[in-house]
């Protein structure tokens, strides 16, 4: 039997049977062990979709009097660089999700449409929708047909995930971050 670390349940038992079956457990043994080890350091989004996501909160949040929020102010506000952060919002701004306006007043802001965006729209933009659709392992033939090892359960995951981020929107993220309910800041 194998522990790790502070688990109190076992995570795989080797059982010697047939071989067959030998082969299948450390199969499973090494799967488990490797998704353990990798939780750590998984992340759902790329690093550019975690910023995004960060920013568009803190401009909902800051914007929501009606000011704009430069860049160096949302830079230093969700602690991301400000040149990666420029960018990114340059791209949310061309396709709808964020506005801005040029000049000494100028800056990102919401109106009411992009306060009722959700999160999803943010990743789907940013990541695509692999997230929503694609296989937990990685692989490229996964289907209902043709199932991974864990399709049926990350199918649930993904489906789940996928109706928490549409039902999250930024007016009312940004009325959390107001109520010091979450931050954005590590």
């Amino acid at each position: 039997m194998v522990m790790y670390k502070n688990h109190l349940k076992p995570i795989c038992c080797f059982k010697l049977r047939s071989a067959d079956n030998l082969i299948k457990d450390i199969f499973v043994f090494y799967l488990e062990i490797h998704l353990l080890c990798c939780v750590k350091e998984l992340t759902m989004f790329s690093k550019t979709c975690e910023y995004a996501i960060r920013a568009m909160i803190y401009i909902a949040h800051r914007s929501k009097d009606g000011s704009r929020v430069g860049i160096k102010e949302i830079a230093q506000g969700i602690d991301s660089p400000e040149h990666f952060i420029a960018k990114i919002l340059q791209d949310l701004s061309r396709r709808g999700l964020v506005q801005s306006a040029k000049g000494p007043t100028g800056g990102f802001y919401h109106d009411q449409y992009s306060l009722k965006r959700s999160l999803a729209d943010v990743v789907k933009v940013i990541d695509g929708d692999k997230i929503f659709t694609g296989c937990g392992l990685g692989l490229k033939e996964c289907s209902e047909d043709h199932p991974c090892p864990i399709h049926n359960q990350f199918k649930k995951i993904r489906g789940e995930m996928k109706l928490m981020l549409e039902n999250a929107k930024m007016g009312e993220l940004s009325e959390e971050l107001e109520q010091s309910l979450t931050f954005l800041k590590r």
